[in-house]
Order: C-alpha cells, then sequence, then structure tokens
C-alpha cells in the first residue's frame, strides 16, 4: 500500500512516498523531472532574504522545451540548509537555531558569507514554482553542492538499474518503494533463491501477526537499489537478505557497489548534461547493476551470508535488556527507537543475539521516516554481532 507524505504547505514540490509501488514512484520521479532546475551560479548571484534563497542576474536559457528562467525566490529544505551550512561553513546547529529564532540573522551570516567569495561557484538544485501572474512562483531549493557535482538523476539511474536487474536473467520482484528529500530506495526480492536458516530462526515469532520461523526458516536473497540527487550518498546497490515469516529485512552493507556523483567543473548557467555524457553514464550503471545482481542472488551468497550469521546468533542472552541498551548506545540509537527494539524483542520470543537483529529490522519496518528506517535496517548485522559479543 502506498503512503504518501504530506506535501509542502505551499504545494511546490513532489511528494515523497514510503512503502510505495514503482507505478507511484516513477509518477513521482516524473512530474520532479518535469520541474526540476540545475543551475551553476556565482555566490555574487546569491543571496538569501527571508531566509529562502534569492537568483539575480543568471541568465534564463533558451531550449527545446521554451525558456528556463533561472532568477528567482527559492525556499530551502533541511537537506538545503545542510548543504549552506557545509559550504560556508556556519555550523549547522547555529544555522538552525537562526532559522528557528532569528531570520534576519540568518539573512546576515550567509550574505556576509557569500560576499567573501563572490566569484565562488555553486551548482543549485531546486523544483521550479508555479507561475502566477505577472511573475514566477516560489520554488523550492533542494540542494545547493559544489559545481563539480554529478548530475544522476534518481528517475534516469532507476530505469537503468532495472534493466541491468532484468539483464541479469534472474526473477524478481519490488517489494517497495521510499523517496525522502535525501534518497530514493527501491526494494527487489527473489524468492526463486531463498536458503533455509533454522538455526538463525529457531524460536522465532513474527512480532506482526505470531507467526514461528520455525514453521517458515525461509530467508530470501534480494538488494536495495538506492541514489541520491542532493549530495545524501552514492548510487548503491547493497545486498538485502528477507526473512520469510515477518518480511524483516537486513542490509549487507559492506559488500555494497557504489557509483559516487563526481564530476568535472561545470559552466555557468543552467546544466544540461550531453546526450552521449548521459548515456555512457547510464550504460555504466546497468552494466555495474547486472553484475551485482548475478553475485548478491546467488544461492552460494546467501547460504554464506547466512552461515555467518548463525554462528553468532545463537548466542543465549543472561540479561536481554542491559544488552540491548549497551548495543543501541554502541550504534548510537536513540532512546525511543531503542524502547521499540526492546518491545519487538520481547513479542519475537527469541531470547538470543539473533534476537536482537530480528527486532532490529521489525522495528525498522514500523518506522515512517524511510531515511531511518533504512540506517536502522542497516545496523541489523552490527547488532548482532554486539549482542553475542555483550551477552
Amino acid at each position: 500500500m502506498t503512503q504518501q507524505f504530506a506535501e509542502r504547505a505551499t504545494n511546490l514540490a513532489p511528494t515523497g512516498a514510503r512503502n510505495a509501488d514503482l507505478s507511484d514512484l516513477v509518477s513521482i520521479l516524473e512530474d520532479g523531472q518535469r520541474r526540476k532546475l540545475d543551475v551553476i551560479a556565482p555566490a555574487s548571484a546569491l543571496r538569501m532574504r527571508g531566509g529562502n534563497v534569492i537568483v539575480e542576474g543568471v541568465e534564463a536559457q533558451l531550449s527545446a522545451r521554451g525558456v528556463t528562467a533561472v532568477d528567482g525566490i527559492y525556499r530551502p529544505t533541511t537537506v538545503a540548509d545542510e548543504g549552506i551550512s557545509d559550504k560556508l561553513r556556519i555550523p549547522l546547529a547555529y544555522l538552525r537555531r537562526m532559522r528557528t529564532d532569528n531570520v534576519p540573522l540568518l539573512d546576515e551570516n550567509v550574505n556576509a558569507w557569500m560576499r567573501q567569495e563572490p566569484e565562488r561557484r555553486f551548482m543549485l538544485r531546486a523544483f521550479r514554482g508555479e507561475d502566477g501572474p505577472g511573475m514566477p512562483g516560489e520554488g523550492v531549493a533542494r540542494a545547493l553542492l559544489s559545481d563539480s557535482y554529478k548530475l544522476m538523476d534518481n528517475l534516469d539511474m532507476l530505469l537503468a538499474a532495472l534493466e541491468g536487474v532484468e539483464k541479469s536473467g534472474h526473477p524478481t520482484r519490488i517489494t517497495g518503494c521510499d523517496l525522502t528529500d535525501r534518497r530514493m530506495y527501491v526494494r527487489v526480492e527473489s524468492e526463486a533463491v531463498a536458503v533455509q536458516a533454522r538455526n538463525l530462526l529457531r524460536g522465532y515469532r513474527s512480532p506482526f501477526d505470531g507467526r514461528s520461523g520455525d514453521e517458515l526458516p525461509m530467508i530470501s536473497a534480494g538488494f536495495v537499489i538506492s541514489n541520491s540527487e542532493v549530495g545524501a550518498g552514492a548510487y548503491t546497490i547493497t545486498p538485502r537478505a528477507v526473512i520469510q515469516v515477518c518480511r524483516n529485512g537486513l542490509t549487507l552493507t559492506k559488500d555494497v557497489m557504489r557509483a559516487v556523483h563526481l564530476g568535472g567543473k561545470q559552466d555557468e548557467g543552467v546544466v544540461n548534461w550531453s546526450g552521449q555524457t548521459q548515456r555512457k553514464t547510464l550504460e555504466l550503471i546497468t552494466s555495474k547493476t547486472t553484475d551485482a545482481v548475478r553475485t548478491f542472488l546467488s544461492r552460494e551468497y546467501v547460504e554464506a551470508k547466512v552461515n555467518e550469521m548463525e554462528a553468532a546468533a545463537g548466542k543465549t542472552l543472561d540479561e536481554p535488556t542491559k544488552t540491548i541498551e549497551h548495543v543501541t548506545k554502541l550504534l548510537s540509537i536513540g532512546t525511543e527507537t531503542k524502547d521499540r527494539i526492546l518491545a519487538h524483542f520481547i513479542r519475537g520470543g527469541q531470547m538470543t543475539a539473533g534476537g536482537v537483529m530480528q527486532a532490529v529490522t521489525s522495528t525498522a519496518q514500523t518506522l515512517t521516516d524511510a531515511d531511518q528506517a533504512a540506517a536502522l535496517e542497516a545496523l541489523a548485522v552490527p547488532a548482532l554481532t554486539a549482542a553475542a559479543a555483550h551477552g
């Protein structure tokens, strides 16, 4: 079932999604493609007023799609504020305090640092606003990045990756998609590549419906396709194991395949890649994806990973509450999430290090913030290792 995030109050940017199906994700990404605006501008053309980014003096571009106007007002997202903080070396906590308590001081700080290096160039990633009577509408500043940032848009990367999945020859299905201001996540699974994990799932009950891991001790192979358009990480394909009895997923991050957003300096003005440059990049993504899928969806790979986990998972915990306290502190997991993990651990009924791992992954399923859910899922194997060590 698709769960749409609420659109911003001014209805400017495409919505995000949590647990969407592929068609919903593609529809959102297509809307974003129609409204995106990427521009290389010097600091002298950028300033802040009323907490918004103002672009002035950047020449509009004429193309087959018409005139692309750049000058205007762009309201920063949280991610854009983080980019402003990073590029101007303004401490993020201080920037956030100014945005909350003293917007004129925020304007003054940003503008002063922009004036320090007027020729320094940035890439502004934005969504255009809807045009109103006689003037362009307010847009959304999605990110402030280096002028050498290489554009690898979610829709293009997704289609190239799915082509690579198809070329791998493995039967797969997409089990869910997430989209946030930071990243896109697409979860892919192959139940055709499943192995038994009786030791890993012995005594475990799904915290969602009580089904037993002893009755369905199967783990399916899968992976997550992820990309960021705003500098929040590389394009990645991360192997993922899926516990069939409860749909818990755990990502195996040490084997991740990456493609980073590094490129050459861009000319000033609206950024438009050439068709040839785009084709070469996407062909490489398709090829890398094909190779990664063939590796991650092999029975030998999944069996090896299950064997690694089973070696630690059977460790009985003498004091489970203290172990979970230790593990969550070690992995910097917050108090609210720690309490959820403990509740899931108790419902799971598996008083072992493996039960801690299961509690982490089942808790991840319940989080509404997709970035937090992905980050927590990636901590499942470290949580297993830490729990087994603590005992």
